[in-house]
């Protein structure tokens, strides 16, 4: 079962890393979404999102203040967007789940900011993941990591377990208390995936009952990983290479950090 979701998760981290290439300004987040649907089906995979709960797409799009769940559409990328697409794969009934920020020509100085300490935070909280842990330290050390930048977590939405389901427990909270919550065993997989704000943490569901927006109509940036605790630490299932240098550099003052990539 977990080789079934490496490869589910190798294709998740292959959609991601061939999209950035075709985000820019002019381009439509559904035409993003088919190059995404297409590779997963030319990789063998199944795009898990369809059909999930009557959605239609292979992606979750969302442009600025949009939190997350946005609905890819025909309105075009302007100059300066920034935007989350989040994808998951199946391949023979396991699951792999990640997402990332992409830059639609030049962004401002605050969406890069915000996109940089949001993928800190969610590296932050990878960090803690080894047996005897628990979920409590994963939440504290992204939430410190936000409140030390002025930035707010999302408290409605959460990251989850994933295996032979999209979602399962646990429920992944992205803040907390150290030594509350669950306590992390090998073997266990599941998703962290902070979603930060630059005002404040409240938002809204809009009509179309998937879009959800931050009440302030301030700026969003999420990251999202699906993670394995190991015998000795972790393992970053959905890893991409071109994350190597942004995790070497963040890490350089940190020490030696745990776990494989």
């Amino acid at each position: 079962m977990l080789e079934r979701m490496r490869v589910a998760s190798t294709i998740v981290s292959g959609v991601l890393e061939m999209i950035g290439a075709h985000v820019k300004p002019g381009v439509t987040t559904a035409r993003l979404d088919k190059l995404c649907h297409d590779y997963i089906v030319d990789h063998g995979g199944v795009p898990a999102c369809v059909g999930y709960h009557g959605y239609q797409h292979a992606t979750c799009t969302s442009v600025n203040h949009v939190v997350c769940h946005g609905v890819p559409g025909d309105k075009p990328l302007k100059d300066g967007d920034f935007l989350n697409i989040d994808v998951v794969a199946a391949y023979q009934g396991m699951h792999g789940d990640s997402s990332a920020m992409f830059f639609a020509g030049t962004p401002s100085i605050a969406a890069r900011r915000l996109a940089t300490v949001t993928q800190e935070s969610l590296y932050l909280g990878i960090q803690e993941v080894k047996p005897g842990a628990t979920l409590g330290d994963v939440g504290a050390a992204i939430q410190a990591h936000a409140r030390q930048h002025g930035y707010s977590v999302v408290l409605d939405f959460c990251g989850h377990g994933i295996g032979a389901e999209m979602h399962e427990e646990p429920q992944v909270s992205h803040v907390g208390r150290r030594g509350m919550g669950v306590r992390l065993m090998p073997g266990m997989t599941f998703t962290i995936e902070p979603m930060l704000n630059a005002g404040r943490p409240e938002v809204r569901v809009l009509g179309d009952k998937w879009t959800v927006v931050t009440k302030d109509h301030s700026l969003s940036a999420q990251w999202e990983h699906t993670v394995l605790v190991t015998n000795t630490g972790f393992e970053i299932l959905t890893w991409r290479p071109s994350e190597a240098e942004v995790w070497d550099t963040f890490n350089a003052t940190r020490g030696a950090a745990r776990g494989a990539r």
